[in-house]
């Protein structure tokens, strides 16, 4: 049996600027098919938009408001909200308000899965 709690879990930046805690994943469990993360962005951030290749991501709004981008369509977040985000989709959510919400990958997150427009 795996029980891991948050407190205990290390905070850590990922490519797209979010700050994580893994709660689940290849690096603190025995995870094979998913990832289960913390995430935070403070007011007036964003993630860098981005895509992934492999992951399908579900985010969990649990505190905090702002706004999701998903390939082009930008939508108000906040408390309660559960946002599919598929595989190959770009996307970006910017706080309003500190955003703390959960993010589940399958498969697990992985930084070399994380990919950005070249400018």
């Amino acid at each position: 049996m795996t029980i891991n709690q948050l407190s205990q879990q290390n905070a850590f930046t990922t490519k797209d600027g979010s700050t994580i805690r893994s709660i689940l994943d290849r690096t603190n469990a025995p995870v094979q098919n998913q990832s289960l993360a913390e995430a935070t962005v403070p007011v007036g951030q964003s993630t860098e938009r981005h895509y992934h290749k492999l992951s399908e991501e579900f985010y969990f709004i649990l505190e905090g408001q702002g706004s999701m981008e998903i390939d082009g369509e930008t939508r108000d977040v906040c408390p309660g909200d559960a946002i599919l985000i598929p595989p190959n989709a770009w996307h970006q959510i910017t706080a309003t308000q500190t955003l703390r919400f959960l993010c589940c990958c399958a498969p697990p997150y992985a930084h070399e899965d994380t990919y950005f427009a070249i400018l």
